[in-house]
């Protein structure tokens, strides 16, 4: 009986920090989106709404869909080139080689740094005045200087997708080289010996073996993209326009630049509704992988 109490009081301090940073806002948060909740009138929240804000959201309001549309088209681009670089880097790493650690030492640094710091830098580098890239251009591609890569629609979506994937790789790359470590040697081999090609042994052998680290990999990293608001904001800031705003940077546009903390809260609820099937996804796989 004393050891049952025992584990409990020494797990109390962890559930209270959790209920306090993350299962107490959430609650709030529900609260508010089934009111009015404007922060420039006094008596927040006013107005008891039920769930007109959600019905708002899905019915009449066109720059939502549009968000939606901008976050899911950045999922699928930077979930699918992430994975598929970081898949290529690590089949080029895992063979070993003299400079095998240094190089996967390196690969750390850009996912070390936040993403504030690298939309900061992308937005600087590609400045049309004294950008590196634009300076590159000047030299390699002189037709694609002096464009102002940020101020184009298409281009400015392009390069916040870029920023995301070099940011990712790394992490994902050493991730994939642990997985691809953990295959045995002795069915690679074993499918060389009879005669199968490299590319015959990647897509019978090593991929099926990989499968579970890469639906880990596509989850995880399909849960932060859809997240993504702090690269996006320093980056563009969701322009030209609304061309990069991805429903993260619509929360903050309703409720933090037009006081609709209401709206913005049943938009943030509806957000959370794809990434609960996601993190469930991912906790199962992961669950899963620890049983074997």
């Amino acid at each position: 009986m004393r050891d049952n109490t025992l584990k409990y009081l020494l797990v109390l301090p962890a559930i209270l920090v959790v209920f306090a940073t993350a299962v107490w806002p959430l609650i709030q948060s529900f609260r508010f989106s089934l009111f009015q909740g404007r922060l420039t009138r006094p008596g927040f929240p006013q107005g008891f709404l039920g769930f007109e804000n959600y019905v708002w959201a899905l019915t009449e309001e066109p720059a939502f869909w549009n968000s939606v549309a901008v976050t899911a088209v950045y999922t699928v681009l930077t979930v699918g080139l992430t994975v598929a670089l970081a898949l290529g880097l690590a089949l080029l790493l895992v063979p070993g080689g003299r400079f095998r650690m240094s190089v996967q030492t390196l690969l750390i640094l850009p996912f070390a740094m936040s993403p504030a710091l690298i939309g900061v830098s992308f937005r600087f580098m590609f400045n049309p005045e004294f950008g590196l890239f634009d300076a590159f251009f000047g030299l390699v591609i002189p037709p694609l200087a002096d464009i102002s890569w940020l101020s184009d629609p298409v281009l400015a979506f392009a390069v916040c997708v870029m920023a995301d994937v070099w940011g990712w790789i790394p992490f994902l790359t050493l991730v994939l080289i642990g997985g691809l470590a953990a295959i045995p040697r002795d069915t690679i081999e074993a499918a060389q010996v009879d005669g199968a090609s490299g590319w015959q042994v990647f897509r019978d052998v090593t991929i099926p073996q990989l499968l579970p680290v890469l639906a880990v990999v596509i989850i995880l990293k399909s849960i932060f993209s859809l997240k993504t608001f702090d690269q996006i904001y320093m980056l563009t800031n969701g322009g030209p326009g609304t061309a990069t705003q991805t429903l993260s940077h619509y929360v903050y546009f309703n409720g933090l630049k037009y006081g609709q903390l209401g709206y913005s809260a049943a938009v943030a609820w509806l957000m959370v509704i794809p990434m609960i099937f996601l993190t469930y996804a991912y906790a199962k796989l992961v669950f899963r992988r620890t049983q074997q």
